[in-house]
């Protein structure tokens, strides 16, 4: 399509504003990563004299870093109204995020709005695919325990006793509180086609706007981590009563996704910020673990049900762009998230001063070795 003179300033602002972008996020991760990774070398000392003090610095480190990349979304214009249960009245118990997976930016979106729930991203333990060990940020996911899953048939069993593996070793000895799935194991645009024909030959309801759920992963989640009673049954949290302390797993939250006429923003959106100032809608559910069944087949059928209720929500904010009101209001009310400016402003100057910090101890002793 051919650029006209009227527009031409605008798209050359468009640019220059993206390339400028671009040189921070590459100065940002430079110094950030690389502070991060020193002061987890220097620390740990700590970590054999008082390992749960080690990973809650570390925790909180690792909340900074993912505070850095929501700023960036932030101050391209790329806010989130949350809606449906507020999940802060949770942030200190055992939870797992179920979330509909559309695009990268679905894992940015999360790393903004979770940044007000208290300590939930510094304790948090984030399920992805295996890509991600390999970029920028992989290192700091390895270094904090977060699992990198292999998508595939032929990968799965091996996948999910890994997890199982992982869990055991990593989630309660690093103080984790909080994990976050994506079930649907993959972007919707690619595993649409294939859930609408297993639907179609399992005569399961036919979604657009979610795909089935995969079970095996929330299967070893619930089965690893949710507390028993002398009964078999699992211990868990009250809807009613958000005060209950029952150790072990105590809350599923279904998380949904809506992005403004179903136009989903990648990471290279959020980093460049080329696209126009969007508000992302995101919708919380929270279910007691003591209301969700944990034997496989009663597990799948819940699973089915939540994403067929996300097609229903999504169906609903397309349709009006706003999520339907829960049962017995009249009308759904919505919560806009904010990020301090004041705070991003001193998280990024302790990362520019860690970062020249570093520079210098590590020149000294290279002059000194060399």
């Amino acid at each position: 399509m051919a650029v006209t003179l009227e527009e031409a300033p605008w798209l050359g602002w468009i640019l220059v504003k993206a390339l400028m972008r671009f040189a921070f996020m590459v100065a940002n991760n430079l110094v950030a990563i690389l502070s991060y990774i020193c002061y987890v070398i220097i620390l740990q000392p700590l970590r054999l004299l008082d390992s749960k003090r080690f990973w809650y610095i570390e925790g909180i480190m690792y909340k900074w870093l993912l505070g850095m990349v929501a700023s960036w979304g932030w101050y391209a214009g790329y806010t989130v109204m949350e809606w449906g249960d507020d999940i802060k009245a949770v942030s200190q118990d055992e939870a797992v995020m179920l979330v509909n997976h559309q695009a990268t930016g679905d894992v940015c979106t999360l790393m903004m709005c979770l940044q007000d729930k208290g300590l939930v991203v510094a304790q948090m333990m984030w399920l992805m695919d295996h890509i991600f060990k390999y970029t920028n940020f992989g290192i700091v996911s390895l270094i904090h325990g977060d699992f990198f899953i292999r998508q595939g048939k032929s990968h799965r069993d091996q996948q999910l006793l890994l997890l199982k593996k992982h869990l055991e070793k990593n989630y309660r000895s690093r103080d984790r509180k909080w994990i976050v799935l994506f079930p649907e194991g993959g972007f919707l645009r690619k595993r649409r086609e294939t859930s609408q024909a297993f639907a179609k030959k399992n005569n399961l309801p036919f979604l657009t706007h979610v795909t089935l759920p995969r079970i095996g992963a929330t299967n070893i989640i619930l089965s690893a981590l949710v507390a028993r009673q002398e009964n078999g049954s699992p211990a868990g949290g009250d809807a009613k009563e958000l005060g209950s302390k029952s150790k072990g797993l105590q809350w599923i939250i279904d998380t949904t996704i809506a992005y403004p006429k179903a136009e989903p923003i990648d990471i290279q959106t959020w980093i460049l910020g080329y696209r126009k100032p969007t508000i992302t809608h995101v919708h919380y559910r929270i279910f007691p673990i003591k209301d969700v069944p944990l034997e496989t087949d009663g597990l799948a059928d819940w699973l089915y049900q939540r994403f067929i209720e996300k097609e229903e929500l999504l169906s609903h904010f397309y349709e009006t762009g706003a999520f339907p009101p829960p049962k017995g209001h009249k009308e759904a009310v919505s919560r806009e998230m904010t990020l301090s400016n004041m705070w991003i402003f001193l998280i990024q100057s302790f990362a520019f001063l860690s970062g020249y910090m570093w520079y210098n101890i590590i020149q000294y002793f290279y002059h000194c070795l060399f």
